[in-house]
């Protein structure tokens, strides 16, 4: 799978000749082959297609990459000179950047070495980026029944006395397992007071009966990205602790309902964010609604209280309210949605109830 040709369409319309992908993620977009950090540069004109990279990849790269001419360099011939050889031959006068992801020093070497014009197009890219085809949201649902899977097993897992950081390594070894190429960000596994910490870091903390324990995970594959989230308890819960979960499900099942293509972030974020607040809890969900998942875990479209631009069809996004109470616990739960026509696709399975693992009587006072 490659992008070449929707990248090329966009030339004209941002007055430029070529598009000069130096950003990794950039990069996998456009010819569909994974390389890290700046351990390769896509270029793509009007005429043609190029990958230039090292010779640690040369292999891989022409197995993978289809329709790009593929160059390696050397100490004599580097990308800038394989790119000047490229400018010369086609006469490109101004090539696109990504403005946002190049560092100045880097720009700074290209706007010297180069012999043409370089021009801030990030937007070209987030724009295409935004709208997935079909075979994107196929590898987003591989990625998510994978996770899914991980998820179904690692609650079989839990118990009393298993630590954060202990359930956190099992999600990551279940996700490889069942065929991730490796996790899409570091789960967030936090139990009990850690809970109210959305983005807590798993501890050593054991956890115990009357605990909430919120787990958010994904992972990658085929170069796409699952992100969801659930919380479970264990033991029993307290009529707060049920009462919490309850409005963080109901508030993302109406959400959900009203998401469509045309609506804004903001429209989305804002039914969310009434019924918590409605609730009585609405100074305690701090974050957005939602954000784009694809090639990374957060790109456009936003869905917050910012996000202004109607979505798109075929933008997917997380849907994740929560509610984080200092010193109880927190609730957040995730699924990971595509914009469509008059509604949305739901690409998560699992079971949003609420869980009690290992229930036992509610202690009495």
């Amino acid at each position: 799978m490659n992008h070449f040709d929707a990248i090329r369409e966009k030339l004209d319309q941002y007055g430029i000749d070529g598009m000069l992908l130096t950003e990794e993620h950039n990069r996998f977009y456009a010819c569909g082959f994974a390389s890290t950090g700046t351990d390769g540069i896509c270029l793509v004109t009007k005429q043609a297609n190029y990958y230039f990279t090292d010779s640690r990849y040369t292999v891989a790269a022409e197995r993978e990459i289809e329709n790009a001419a593929i160059a390696i360099t050397s100490p004599e011939r580097g990308y800038t000179v394989l790119l000047n050889e490229v400018i010369r031959m086609e006469n490109l006068q101004i090539l696109g950047f990504d403005e946002e992801a190049m560092t100045v020093a880097d720009y700074n070497k290209y706007k010297e070495k180069l012999d043409c014009e370089l021009l801030g197009a990030s937007k070209l890219m987030t724009e295409l980026r935004m709208v997935k085809d079909e075979e994107e949201i196929r590898r987003l649902t591989k990625a998510q029944r994978i996770s899914e899977k991980a998820l179904a097993e690692v609650l079989e897992f839990i118990r009393p006395g298993v630590t954060e950081k202990e359930i956190a390594a099992k999600l990551k070894y279940l996700m490889e397992i069942y065929g991730a190429e490796k996790e899409g960000f570091d789960p967030i596994v936090v139990a009990g007071e850690n809970g109210a910490m959305p983005h807590g870091v798993p501890s050593d903390k054991p956890v115990q009966n009357g605990e909430f324990i919120t787990m958010d995970f994904g992972c990658i594959a085929e170069g796409y990205r699952s992100d969801m989230t659930r919380t479970v308890a264990l033991g029993y819960v307290t009529e707060e602790m049920r009462e919490v979960y309850e409005t963080v499900l109901r508030a993302q099942t109406e959400a959900i309902a009203a998401t469509a293509a045309g609506k804004t972030g903001k429209e989305i974020d804002g039914i969310a964010r009434k019924i918590i607040t409605d609730a009585g809890y609405g100074e305690y969900f701090g974050h957005s609604y939602g954000h784009g998942v694809g090639v990374e875990i957060h790109e456009a479209p936003g869905v917050g209280s910012k996000s202004t631009t109607p979505l798109p069809a075929g933008a997917v996004t997380s849907a994740e309210p929560g509610i984080y109470l200092p010193g109880k616990f927190g609730v957040r739960i995730e699924d990971v949605v595509v914009i469509r026509e008059g509604g949305c696709e739901n690409l998560a399975l699992a079971p949003k109830n609420l869980i009690i693992l290992h229930e036992i009587p509610l202690p009495t006072a």
